[in-house]
């Protein structure tokens, strides 16, 4: 029994393309952060080139691609895209600074800080980094953005 990997008669598979601006700084700061990751856990190979990893997870995450999408059009499977997607996010989330740190940064640029329920902190009123214990619940902060 011969396996072929060609289709049956004329279908051929549908191609979506997206133009997806990116500089190269910042595919190539994506594919070293996993290069790293790769070298530091000591995996062998993955099915892609970190480079092209790294355009899949931004094509995800910048254009809202779904990842049966991505995955179809790349020979690997839908979990692989998700698991590539929470991968790079978390390198990511690794380099990111401190919640405490980022205010005194904003604060030094004269900024507010806006938080996503729409509070407004002036840089004064930062809130001081939690010397241990949990934190109580109307300080949980998960993003913010900063006005110059």
């Amino acid at each position: 029994m011969t396996k072929t990997k060609e289709r049956a008669e004329d279908t051929h598979p549908l191609v979506y393309q997206c133009r997806l601006p990116l500089s190269t700084r910042t595919v190539n700061h994506l594919a070293d952060l996993l290069r790293r990751r790769l070298k530091a856990i000591r995996s062998r190979w993955r099915i892609l080139p970190p480079g092209r990893i790294a355009v899949i997870v931004l094509a995800v995450l910048r254009h809202d691609q779904r990842l049966a999408d991505m995955a179809g059009g790349n020979n690997v499977s839908e979990s692989t895209v998700r698991r590539w997607r929470d991968e790079l996010i978390a390198l990511l989330a690794a380099q990111a600074p401190r919640l405490d740190r980022a205010l005194k940064k904003v604060a030094k640029r004269g900024g507010e800080v806006v938080l996503i329920d729409g509070t407004l902190i002036p840089p004064s009123a930062a809130p001081e980094r939690p010397t241990g214990g949990t934190t109580p619940a109307n300080t949980t902060i998960t993003a913010c953005t900063s006005s110059p």
